[in-house]
């Protein structure tokens, strides 16, 4: 499919908007056009992802989510990362934000995020760019999502501690769990010998995926909730509360060392 540019997909809404009544058959068309969507959203009565494996995805999860978030948000900013469709940076502008920022890498996404955002007339932002790249956006925001990146990424620790730097308010984050749900208070250090600890199920864990998981060759890392919210913690971060069996909803707590953020303690040998 030829790549189409943001103002291709932005004549392309407007030509759809041209009459007084939207044309539902040249708009279920345009979607179709622009490939498979993973995000199921609705564009004037036309759903993107009707046949979603999980479901009305994401509105399942947002369904769960939204009461954590304020419906007035007053021009706050939002920066998406792994925006997909562009599911979440929409909901977010429904309610008032201001600056609402989604990037991705897949051009195939963005263009979808583009169109859909254009069709329902919202100014979000899209950029392609990745979550390892995320410092070099100025600023912070006052939201940040990572919604079911996580497990993609190769170095996700590391990632999560880059895009800890850009929260000022909250963090809205999703990860793919398996193994155990259950998350237990753990003594803060145990002996070189003692071994048992790890035949726990329950004991923080990731999973490594050397070849696909789901027919996808880029679920690198699947942890337990315990592995999960262990390393929210690690990086700084306050659980505030866990509206969904996936999501947390953290804050800032103690992100930096002194005047350092732990990854660049790390990176320099100084941790």
């Amino acid at each position: 499919m030829e790549r189409a540019s943001s103002n291709d997909l932005k004549l392309v809404s407007m030509s759809l908007h041209s009459s007084s009544q939207i044309d539902a058959e040249a708009l279920s068309r345009r979607v179709h056009e622009l490939g498979d969507w993973f995000h199921n959203l609705n564009l004037h009565g036309v759903p993107t992802a009707p046949n979603h494996f999980l479901g009305d995805f994401p509105n399942i999860k947002w369904n769960k989510i939204a009461g954590e978030i304020p419906q007035e948000l007053a021009g706050a900013t939002v920066l998406d990362i792994g925006c997909n469709a562009g599911f979440y940076s929409i909901q977010m502008k429904r309610r008032g934000a201001g600056r609402v920022l989604g990037i991705d890498i897949d051009d195939r996404y963005l263009n979808q995020a583009r169109f859909a955002a254009n069709t329902l007339q919202l100014d979000i932002e899209f950029e392609k760019r990745s979550v390892y790249d995320v410092e070099s956006i100025q600023g912070q925001f006052d939201y940040v999502f990572l919604m079911g990146v996580f497990y993609h990424l190769r170095y996700p620790l590391y990632a999560l501690d880059q895009v800890i730097k850009k929260v000022a308010g909250k963090l809205i984050f999703q990860t793919m769990l398996r193994g155990s749900r259950v998350a237990r208070e753990w003594e803060p250090d145990y002996s070189f010998w003692n071994e048992d600890v790890f035949l726990e199920q329950d004991f923080p864990s990731m999973y490594f995926i050397e070849h696909k998981y789901s027919g996808d060759q880029t679920n690198w890392w699947i942890p337990n909730r315990g592995g999960m919210e262990g390393m929210l913690r690690s990086g700084g971060l306050r659980v505030l509360s866990h509206p969904e069996e996936e999501t947390w909803i953290c804050e800032p707590g103690d992100v930096k060392r002194g005047s350092e953020y732990v990854v660049d303690l790390e990176l320099r040998g100084a941790l």
